[in-house]
Formats: C-alpha cells, structure tokens, sequence
C-alpha cells in the first residue's frame, strides 16, 4: 500500500472517532439538560458560521450559486436538520452505539430504494446484506427482550427515521454534487439546516442558555471537530482511496462508540447487542464490497 493509500484509510478512521465521540458527547449534554432540539439548533449555527469564515478566507469561489440552485439547497437543509434532530433523538433515548447503527442503516435504505424504484437488480450478497443488517439492527437495539423494546421504542423509531433522512440527503446530495463542489454542499446545506432549526424553534434558543465550560468544550467539539472537520478529513480521505473502501472503514464508529459509551457513559451492550452490532458492520462491509467502486 501506497503512504497516500495509508493516509487516505487514516483519514477516514478518524473522522469515524471524531464522529463517534461526538455521539457520545452529546448524550453527556443530554444528561445535563440540554434538548435535542437545541443541540441541533447550536450544531448547525456554528457550523455553517465556521464554514463560511473558512470557505470565504480560503476559497471563496466555493460560496458562489446560483439563483436557481437555491430551492434545493433550502430542501437539502431541511432534510440535514431532519436528519440531526431524529439522531440526536435517538441518542438521548438509547444507547449510543445502538443510535449510530441505526442510522448506519442509510445504505440499506438507499440498496431497497434502489430495488423498489429503480429497477435495479442486486446481487444475492446485496440482499443478504439487507436481511443481516435488519437482522443485526433488531439485536443490537435489544428487540429480542420485551423490556428492552419497551423503553427503546421511541428511540429505536427515531434512528431508522434518522437512517432514512440520511439517505434522502445522501440521494439529493448526489444530484447536488453534479452541478456545485463538495465544500460548497456542504456549507449550504449547513447553512439552511441551521434557517430551518430557527424557523421551526425560537430563534437561537439553544445559544441564548446558560452553559459552564465544561458544557461549551463538548458543544463547540460536536460543532467544529464533529461536523466540519470530521466531514473534511471523510473528504479528504475520499480522494486518496475508493469509496467503497472509505465507506467500509468508515464503520470504526459504531464499534468506537461502544468502547467509549462503556468507558465514560457505563453504557454496557449485552452480548446479543453486541452480536448484533459486528453482523451489522459485517453486512455493511459486504454491501459496499458488492458495489462498483466509484
């Protein structure tokens, strides 16, 4: 393997801790009183703020549209703001781990969509692929114990909507990234996201609170290095080896939050849950396997 190569699988790794500590950030937050909604709130603003003093300074070229783009980029915020707020949801109602493997399922929903609308045909490891990761999400989230499935339910219920806005978004970010450059979907999509969080909450709710130091450290961490950074290092990682590759790599972070939920959270998966988690990483490395490398 190339060094490019190995910086490339580096990038992609840490964007997945960043990401997977981020999650168990904000179940912490959680636990101090801070909402869902406002975490969103906080997430986008200051994301979409960081993205636009960087895009401006380094390439302001990334921040030019036009007029009629702009009616896509609102629906992309939208659904980004959806997206945020249904994990986020998830996360305060469930383990973190459990949360992230949910919304992991974006690819899956992206396979069936694809099966059910498009017309395309999958190969059998694609469909088996499908069943162990609906089979891995149903033992992971401890839907084999009555109890269990009680107290998660609303939890459960908002990591696959999580999943399947993520995938509209992966599906809508696509067709978006045929015309406007990576950076500048990223930022606009931020950008309305954060419109749509003050629209639909009392405008910026979320930084009019109170916060100690302790509790701004882990909101500007899940802002900056969770958000952009991750993004950017996921990009960067992106252009030194395939995707598929990235995206197999990329499923260090539900196996990441695990460990550090256990260690900083007391968040203990029952070895059921944790069967449930290496099948759905194991299904979700052997549908990207059976995609054409992009």
């Amino acid at each position: 393997m190339s060094s490019s190569g190995r910086f490339g699988y580096l990038y992609v790794a840490l964007s997945a801790l960043l990401f997977a500590i981020s999650g168990t950030a904000s179940k912490f937050l959680f636990h101090q009183g801070v909402t869902p909604y406002q975490l969103v709130q906080i997430r986008t603003v200051i994301a979409s703020a960081v993205l636009l003093a960087w895009l401006a300074a380094a390439n302001p070229s990334a921040l030019k549209i036009t007029r009629q783009s702009l009616p896509r980029f609102i629906i992309l915020g939208f659904v980004l703001a959806a997206t945020m707020f249904t994990y986020f949801y998830a996360i305060s109602k469930i383990q973190v781990a459990a949360a992230i493997l949910l919304q992991f399922q974006s690819p899956v929903f992206v396979a069936a969509y694809a099966l059910a609308f498009s017309g395309e045909r999958h190969s059998t490891s694609t469909l088996l692929a499908i069943a162990g990761s609906g089979l891995g999400c149903y033992l992971a989230v401890g839907a084999y114990t009555l109890d269990l499935l009680s107290l998660n339910k609303a939890g459960i219920i908002g990591g696959l909507s999580a999943a399947a806005f993520l995938a509209c978004y992966t599906l809508l970010s696509e067709s978006a990234l045929r015309r406007h450059k990576p950076w500048t979907v990223l930022f606009y999509a931020s950008l309305f996201s954060a419109a749509a969080c003050n629209i639909l909450l009392p405008p910026f709710e979320g930084l009019t609170r109170s916060y100690s130091a302790t509790q701004w450290f882990w909101i500007l961490f899940i802002s900056i290095a969770g958000t952009a950074v991750s993004l950017g290092l996921f990009n960067k990682g992106l252009r030194l080896i395939r995707s598929t590759h990235a995206s197999i790599t990329a499923t260090l972070q539900p196996i990441a939050a695990a460990v550090i939920a256990y260690f900083f959270l007391d968040e203990i998966m029952r070895p059921w849950q944790v069967f449930g988690v290496v099948l759905v990483v194991a299904s979700i490395i052997m549908l990207q396997t059976g995609k054409r490398d992009a």
